[in-house]
């Protein structure tokens, strides 16, 4: 045997020794046993404690007899220019290969093939390691509800809007309910899944959710603290919120493989007139599509499936409140309250008063001194809208037009006579606004007196242009006296 040929023979077999401990360490880091590993192997327990406890050097040095084609390829990194500047190359490019190679010419000087710069970073671990395989999670049924939420581009009427999808599925039957919202916060969060519970006709001990701030406090994965607004929500219907590992999002595969299937299958070829119509139709989506199509793992329809889970599900509680938050507001100088960017109308006597204004899923009630003052549509999705109800405010044009309407004193002194009808026309042009009070008392004169004397006074008046209401009424007491009062022919 040559000297080259012992040489080739020696690395191969350094090669094969590698892989074998580089093999025992993933078996360890995947936790299977020492006495498991020995057994697969072939190998004595000792060498796996041994590698295990040292783990070894898979790019050392090899003798001179190798050549240089067998060089670590540490040794290749520190002699190549770029090791020096690779770490703060990759900062600034944020990990851009591309760039770097691009920087790395600007900057220094350094012309470095891309497959060498992809095999330095390697080297040097400066990107995030590729992630291990997780494994197979397993669900009892009723145990376990995993929740989630996915932005998406809808055209509601026309417009395009980023949606945020929320979503809620049972692992087991693969049941599952989805709305959608302009935005996602608690509110909405205690809205959706009060409705999830209630479409799926009751609850389960567990709800897998990510770290989202909307319902961890503080801290990250299943040591997290609930924030306690959710925790007292979710205890109503005896369920605990647990997030999901920092990057194990697989935890939760089920909802996050459903958003897949929503924009494939729900969006396309849709139209939305408004969100409560994009949310009906996702709800007959979850009925008709979802939650009918046969499922290849179950062999089943997730409908079959959830027949027999639902019977495993905690009971609903015997009261289910409304989702309400609560707000205070004053009533600004035109009438409204103002929510969300919109604006709803209270009645106008309020002006400048505190009112409560009770926001809920789908309406704003609003409360002054524990009652009712007004019951609003609420505004979903839009911005600087308002909603007025028919009677708050009166309209300053249409008060205008009623100064100019008879009132209903004149309204009863009229069509009885032309003439008396024509003088209230000039009447009207001698007295203040509206001329109630003189039509008032015009009208009391008619009601009081006889009709006779009434209309002669009211004839003469009109031939003068007489429009003093006391000189009328002298008028007609003048006439009532000789009528009924003939003092000239009694006796002293």
């Amino acid at each position: 045997m040559t000297t080259d040929d012992s040489s080739a023979n020696g690395y191969l077999a350094r090669l094969r020794g590698q892989q074998r401990d580089q093999t025992i360490l993933t078996l360890h880091q995947q936790e299977h046993s020492i006495r498991e590993i020995a057994h697969l192997l072939k190998v004595s327990r000792n060498t796996v404690r041994r590698i295990i406890r040292n783990p070894p050097q898979f790019y050392e040095e090899v003798d001179k007899e190798g050549g240089a084609e067998h060089a670590s390829l540490e040794e290749k990194k520190t002699d190549h220019p770029i090791g020096e500047h690779l770490s703060d190359l990759y900062i600034t490019a944020k990990g851009n290969g591309v760039r770097i190679m691009e920087l790395a010419q600007e900057l220094h000087g350094i012309e470095i093939s891309y497959s060498t710069l992809t095999r330095l970073i390697r080297q040097t671990q400066l990107r995030q390691p590729t992630p291990k395989r997780s494994g197979r999670y397993h669900f009892e049924a009723g145990a376990e509800m995993q929740h989630d939420t996915s932005p998406h581009t809808i055209e509601i009427n026309g417009k395009k809007v980023i949606a945020q999808c929320a979503a809620a599925i049972l692992p087991v039957s693969r049941y599952a309910f989805i709305q959608y919202y302009p935005c996602f916060t608690r509110f909405e969060i205690q809205v959706f899944l009060t409705e999830a519970i209630q479409y799926f006709g009751g609850s389960t001990p567990r709800c897998t959710i990510d770290n989202t701030s909307v319902v961890v406090a503080s801290g990250s994965g299943p040591e997290a603290v609930i924030a306690p607004q959710m925790r007292a929500f979710g205890e109503y219907f005896g369920m605990t919120f647990i997030p999901h590992a920092v990057m194990h999002s697989d935890r939760k595969a089920h909802v996050e493989r459903l958003f897949s299937w929503v924009e494939g299958n729900f969006i396309p070829g849709r139209s939305f007139d408004s969100w409560s119509d994009l949310n009906t139709q996702a709800r007959a989506w979850s009925d008709g599509v979802a939650n009918q199509k046969v499922k290849q793992a179950i062999r089943m329809s997730p409908k079959a499936a959830f027949d027999e889970e639902r019977k495993t599900l905690l009971s609903l509680p015997p009261y289910i409140p409304v989702v309400t938050r609560i707000e205070q507001r004053v009533v600004d100088s035109y009438g409204f309250t103002h929510l969300e960017t919109n604006r709803y109308s209270v009645p106008q006597r309020l002006i400048g008063k505190s009112v409560e204004l009770h926001k809920r899923a789908t309406e704003v009630v609003i409360h002054f001194q524990s009652k009712v003052v007004a019951n609003h549509q609420r505004l979903i999705g839009e911005r600087d809208g308002r909603s007025t109800i028919k009677g708050h405010h009166t309209n300053p044009r249409k008060r205008y037009k009623d100064k100019k309407a008879p009132s209903t004193e004149e309204s009863l002194l009229r069509g009885h006579n032309k003439t008396l009808d024509h003088y209230l026309d000039q009447l009207k042009q001698h007295l203040r606004g509206r001329g109630i009070q003189g039509m008032r008392r015009l009208l009391q004169m008619r009601r009081t007196y006889p009709a006779e004397p009434f209309q002669a006074a009211i004839d003469q008046a009109d031939h003068y242009g007489l429009y003093d209401l006391q000189r009328l009424e002298q008028m007609i007491l003048e006439r009532v006296r000789g009528n009924f009062f003939q003092m000239d022919d009694l006796e002293c």
